[in-house]
Order: C-alpha cells, then sequence, then structure tokens
C-alpha cells in the first residue's frame, strides 16, 4: 500500500495538484481541534464544522483525549497557542468511538500474539510507565470530553485567556452536541 502512495504522490505533485492546498502554518481562525482519529472523521469532520485547509490546527489521537499533563496532544495546544497564535480549542469526541472501554488487558493479548515478551512488558513497567492507565479509554463519552476541556484549562502552560470547548460530533450525520463543564 505504501509503494502505491509514493506513486500516487509522484503523479500529484507532477500536476500541480497541492496548489488549492497551498497555506501558511498559522491557522487562519485561530483554532485548534483536538479530535480522534477514526477515519470516519477524516471528511466529515472538517466539513462538519466548515473548515478549509489552512483554518485550524487539527490534533487527532485515539479518543481525542489528554491523557496526562504533558502527552503529544497537550504540548501540540500549547505550542499552537504560543507558537501558532491559536486562541479557542475546540475538544470533538465521537459517538460509536473505538476507545470507549478499550482496556490494557485487551492489548496484552494481541501484544503478546503479535511477538511482543512479557519480559518486555515488565520492563516498560519497571521504567514507570503505567500501561493500564496509557492505554485505557473511558466508559462515558461526556465525561470523557469534560476531563480534556478540564485537562487542558487547569494545564499550568495555558493561558487561561484561551477558550475551550467540548463536543461530541455524531460520526454518521456530522451533528455536534455540546458537552457542559463546570466553568
Amino acid at each position: 500500500m505504501i509503494d502505491e502512495i509514493i506513486e500516487y504522490n509522484k503523479t500529484f505533485v507532477a500536476r500541480k495538484g497541492y496548489e488549492p492546498y497551498v497555506t501558511d502554518k498559522y491557522p487562519d481562525k485561530k483554532l485548534a481541534v483536538l479530535s480522534c482519529m477514526d477515519t470516519r472523521l477524516t471528511e466529515l469532520l472538517p466539513a462538519a464544522l466548515g473548515l478549509k485547509n489552512g483554518d485550524a490546527k487539527i490534533i487527532k489521537n485515539a479518543g481525542g483525549l489528554v491523557i496526562s499533563p504533558f502527552d503529544s496532544a497537550m504540548r501540540s495546544l500549547v505550542v499552537a497557542v504560543y507558537e501558532l497564535g491559536v486562541e479557542e480549542i475546540m475538544v470533538v469526541a465521537h459517538s460509536s468511538c473505538g476507545a470507549c472501554h478499550m482496556s490494557y488487558s485487551h492489548f496484552h493479548d494481541e501484544m503478546i500474539k503479535r511477538g511482543v515478551t512479557d519480559e518486555t512488558l515488565h520492563t516498560i513497567r519497571c521504567c514507570g510507565i503505567d500501561l493500564n492507565h496509557w492505554l485505557e479509554g473511558f466508559k462515558d463519552t461526556p465525561e470523557s470530553v469534560r476531563k480534556t476541556v478540564e485537562a487542558i484549562k487547569t494545564h499550568p502552560l495555558m493561558p487561561r485567556d484561551i477558550t475551550v470547548r467540548g463536543f461530541i460530533i455524531d460520526s454518521t450525520t456530522g451533528a455536534l452536541e455540546e458537552i457542559t463543564t463546570k466553568n
């Protein structure tokens, strides 16, 4: 598959298919969106939000989560604010998310089947990595959104003048539901 993509890319560049997408690194709408990496959202999310190329920084991971204060999602958001001029952040989870009910015990069995040894897993745990937490999903999507919004808002490096709001997008229709938070 990767070789096919490389061949396609050569044609894309030769035909100047990139021209409609030329923009700079600064998001025109001063917006960052943290969302899930689900394939259903690849085109649906920006279309449902009315975003075009260059409008927003879209950060994706499994579940659209901030799982620790210094994970890659939070790092990306801090960079988006301080380096790229982002003033508003949307956390957008989605219906029927695969990260809902995800657990390390499932991954453990799959890892062992694919050649990862218990010794390797033990070594990782001994280095201070809590695989149960790192690979844990969530049980309640609205609560997950609330926790992620709160983690962003209260992060010690996040300026208090940044607007952070949470939503759940319907994976089929693109309809947004805002999730209320304490603040």
